[in-house]
């Protein structure tokens, strides 16, 4: 998780990198493209994110960042190119894809919850069906991810009078549920009103201080500049710039990703910009 602190010494940094270096790989993509006809979405991605990490992905609409998500854990299957989990090569002609989606807890912009089951029902479904775990146990982990995400007393409620945030954090658990190695989270609050954003945020910056591998495509700026180890700027289908938050976001090294940033930390000034070009 990144922090605020000042530069760290030339031991300190060589040990940092030294310890990162030694990290499991957790995703690899190489040279992945992805077609949609003849939309080139994703035109040669290199992306490696490594266990522990959390890797944030900015971008304008359009730029490949949610399909680029979907392409790890196969949502979408990718034109060319290599998607490894754990060392498994998931985009492999043999590949137990089943197995492999297990270690993976995925978030989307919609809930996606079962409206006729109550929020413990939601949490269990999956872990009975697909994890041939029992009642009993099913219902422990349940609960056990629902105090996570600060619902323990949601647990008999039926989705629709839930909040929007409520909703989401009721999806996190419930991909926490099946014991994912790692979790992507495609613009987990772009749905919701901006009051209930933070609640969302606060559960993944926890999970992120646990130690979870997350690779989160987000608009969420003070997010990706407070929890990422890294943030990926996309643009055009392509990683155009990447880096620690505090360089990326502070400090971009090209003119595309300063004028990418400039429009969305100060909108107004972005729009004065423009005007005074026309």
């Amino acid at each position: 998780m990144a922090t605020d602190g000042g530069e760290t010494s030339p031991v300190a940094g060589d040990a940092d990198d030294r310890a990162h270096a030694a990290r499991t790989v957790a995703i690899e993509v190489a040279a992945l493209r992805k077609s949609f006809g003849e939309l080139a979405v994703l035109k040669g991605i290199d992306l490696t994110v490594r266990a522990g990490e959390v890797v944030c992905v900015i971008g304008p609409s359009g730029s490949g960042k949610s399909t680029l998500l979907r392409c790890v854990n196969l949502l979408e299957e990718p034109t060319s190119g290599t998607v490894r989990v754990a060392g498994t090569e998931v985009t492999g002609p043999d590949v137990d894809l089943d197995q492999v989606r297990r270690r993976i807890g995925m978030v989307f912009q919609a809930f996606n919850l079962f409206p006729h089951l109550t929020v413990l029902g939601n949490l269990t479904i999956a872990q009975r069906r697909v994890l041939r775990r029992g009642k009993e146990e099913a219902e422990d982990v349940a609960r056990s991810n629902l105090r996570r995400v600060g619902l323990t007393e949601k647990e008999g409620s039926y989705p629709a009078p839930l909040s929007g945030g409520q909703q989401q954090r009721v999806a996190i658990a419930r991909a926490l549920s099946m014991g994912p190695e790692l979790m992507l989270f495609d613009e987990p609050t772009s749905a919701l009103d901006p009051e209930l954003v933070g609640d969302v945020l606060a559960v993944m910056r926890r999970l992120a201080d646990e130690g979870m591998t997350m690779l989160v495509v987000t608009h969420e700026m003070s997010f990706a500049r407070e929890v990422a180890d890294r943030v990926v700027f996309m643009d055009d289908g392509v990683i155009v710039e990447e880096g620690p938050p505090r360089q990326l976001i502070g400090e971009p090294r090209l003119a595309r990703t300063r004028a990418f940033l400039s429009r969305v930390l100060d909108p107004a000034a972005a729009e004065v910009l423009e005007q005074g070009r026309e």
